[in-house]
């Protein structure tokens, strides 16, 4: 499988790196951003990167073992909601740079058998830090009330037929616990119109999406991180945030407007960057990604 980065190109003119400075990747995925990094800040320029998953930490260190820029990568499996805390237990600083991606990597989908997948028969896990004790999509289809549920499909996922797919869920369940990604694709087929289902996208992507984004808090956490990054930042620092669902970038831009206002940094996007069509034949799930830029001035 090979990790192709976001944006890259847009991302690299944003942030701006240059010689010897020092950038954090809080969402390091594949590590595709993080490499060009420090490629372009060398010979002394380090990246802090950050990523909630083990298995994506471990791909990372394989990936770079035979490279002389892994003693400048600096690795930390935690959430970037605990941004400062990172920063001040390795004293990274200056920050000229945070880079934030916020969409599900190639790996998760592929590899990590979480059940992030429509394509694949795997256990519905969908947690990114794959820890036990957290909440779950399996646990939230099963036991979560159908008012709930219905609310988790329209808000995160904009599920115009969450009503009919909750509804489905909840009386599929009392025959069979719903433990697997196929069970859960033959439980929304049977709840959605047949002209839903010959759609390009496919029927089940806005319930993927939306239990992924409940079960790992990852509007909440959008927030938290972004507060942080400000304020870690040092003037004429730079931050960049990819998203990939109208509710992400909403609240991004809301952030950054607030942010403006308050006179803390420069909006660099009035509109955000969509990849040009080019990229999305060569990689399709770039097809939604939109960034924006901010700069530091205070």
């Amino acid at each position: 499988m090979t990790h192709v980065p976001v944006l890259q190109k847009e991302v690299i003119q944003y942030l701006n790196p240059k010689r010897n400075e020092n950038f954090i990747d809080a969402t390091l995925g594949g590590g595709g951003h993080t490499l060009e990094i420090l490629r372009l800040t060398k010979p002394n320029g380090k990246v802090l990167g950050i990523d909630a998953d083990p298995g994506q930490i471990e791909n990372i260190k394989q990936k770079v073992s035979h490279l002389k820029t892994k003693k400048r990568l600096i690795l930390e499996n935690d959430s970037y909601i605990n941004l400062e805390d990172i920063i001040q237990k390795y004293d990274f600083k200056p920050i000229h740079g945070i880079l934030f991606d916020l969409g599900m990597s190639s790996w998760h989908l592929e590899e990590s058998g979480r059940g992030f997948s429509f394509q694949k028969d795997e256990p519905l896990n969908m947690r990114y830090d794959n820890q036990e004790g957290k909440l779950t999509a399996e646990y939230l289809i099963n036991r979560w009330t159908e008012k709930d549920i219905r609310t988790v499909l329209k808000e995160y996922g904009d599920e115009r037929f969450s009503i009919r797919i909750a509804k489905e869920i909840v009386n599929s369940r009392k025959n069979k616990r719903i433990e697997t990604t196929f069970q859960l694709i033959e439980i929304i087929k049977r709840a959605v119109p047949v002209w839903y289902q010959k759609k390009r996208i496919n029927f089940a992507t806005k319930t993927f999406q939306a239990l992924r984004i409940i079960v790992n808090d990852e509007f909440e956490n959008i927030k938290k991180g972004l507060e942080q990054a400000v304020k870690s930042l040092k003037k004429g620092g730079r931050m960049v945030i990819i998203s990939f669902h109208s509710s992400e970038d909403r609240i991004v831009k809301l952030f950054l407007r607030e942010k403006a206002k308050q006179g803390l940094i420069k909006i660099e996007t009035k509109k955000p960057i969509v990849p040009c069509l080019e990229e999305i034949k060569t990689n399709n799930r770039s097809r939604s990604a939109k960034l924006r830029a901010a700069t530091l001035l205070k």
